[in-house]
């Protein structure tokens, strides 16, 4: 079945494989060879392994962020181009990462629209000028004034942003 992956094993016991064998399992692994897919991917599992380790402690249990890893290797490997001359690791490290970092950012509960995170950011920077400029903390009205919004839309984004931190 392809995307199978036996994890009962020990990862220190899978072989490294060098640039050109890697190459040779992708062409493979185009082409249609699971075998060779599954190979590529034991292989590589112990690169997730480390790279996991940047985003512990948020949270998230290992074995999580370790699926997640290993769906951003399988991804890598079924995009990665072979006419470029670029090592698969040096291709596989920042998609990995990029995939559990997406994991971490939309498994948030509440999700908040990217103009509504910067209409907050907006709020944040005129409320310390404003602080600055009256030597105490300006009035959620104040702020709305300067920005020439509503009262209810600072509040909104005040508190999405609240929420999300």
């Amino acid at each position: 079945m392809r995307g199978s992956i036996n994890l009962n094993f020990d990862l220190k016991t899978q072989p490294l494989l060098d640039d050109a064998q890697t190459k040779h399992l992708i062409s493979l692994a185009h082409a249609g060879d699971d075998e060779a897919r599954e190979k590529l991917i034991n292989s590589h599992l112990r690169l997730v392994a480390n790279l996991i380790g940047r985003f512990q402690n948020r949270g998230y249990d290992a074995e999580d962020l370790f699926q997640i890893g290993v769906i951003g290797l399988i991804k890598t490997i079924d995009k990665f181009n072979l006419n470029y001359d670029v090592k698969f690791s040096t291709y596989a490290v920042p998609m990995i990462i990029g995939e559990i970092k997406r994991f971490l950012r939309d498994d948030s509960p509440i999700r908040v629209s990217r103009s509504l995170k910067e209409l907050a950011y907006k709020i944040k920077q005129t409320q310390n000028d404003l602080a600055l400029s009256l030597n105490r903390e300006p009035t959620a009205a104040e702020i709305a004034q300067k920005l020439d919004i509503s009262l209810e839309e600072v509040l909104c984004a005040l508190e999405a942003a609240q929420s999300v931190s």
